[in-house]
């Protein structure tokens, strides 16, 4: 089946931060600080899905303030920080939201993301992820991660639902 077969039925679209989200860099201030940089249109595309009806959900490795302080702005309310084993975290959405795993896509760059890549309909990869995660892709991205990989994705999957041309007239003008 194809990537656009898998996208038209995609409900829910879950994200990996640091790699996908971020551009998988940690920046150390002169204080050891670890700061996050994310990539406005990745934010854009986000508010797109929304807009078309696609719930969106976090799981993430790692613990920052700074990615917490973005989802909530994003106002994506299924964030699951901290997590190393994602999978429990996707068969809790799954269920919770009465899905089916062809109805759900996600987006990954690294080993961690493996299990629930294999579960999902439509399993997408950054361009820059581990060389392992586009042999388990259907779908893989022209843009790093952190460098709009996500709206790209987002994209796609509006494209394949038939509704990117509808945003598009609506902030076109």
């Amino acid at each position: 089946m194809s990537a656009k077969v898998r996208a038209e039925k995609i409900k829910l679209l879950i994200l990996d931060v640091d790699g996908v989200l971020t551009d998988g860099g940690l920046y150390y201030d002169k204080d050891g600080n670890v700061t996050k940089r994310f990539n406005v249109q990745d934010g854009l595309g986000i508010k797109f899905a929304q807009q078309a009806g696609i719930e969106l959900a976090v799981i993430t490795g790692l613990n920052h303030g700074a990615v917490e302080k973005r989802v909530t702005e994003l106002g994506i309310t299924e964030y699951y920080p901290g997590q190393k084993e994602k999978l429990p975290f996707y068969e809790k959405l799954l269920k919770e939201k009465g899905l089916k795993d062809e109805e759900v896509a996600y987006v990954g760059d690294d080993w961690i993301d493996v299990p629930v890549m294999l579960r999902v309909g439509l399993p997408m990869a950054v361009k820059n992820a581990q060389p392992e995660i586009f042999g388990i892709s259907k779908w893989i991205s022209n843009r790093d991660g952190g460098h709009g990989a996500v709206r790209e994705a987002i994209s796609f999957i509006l494209d394949a639902q038939g509704k990117l041309n509808d945003i598009w007239k609506e902030w076109a003008g």
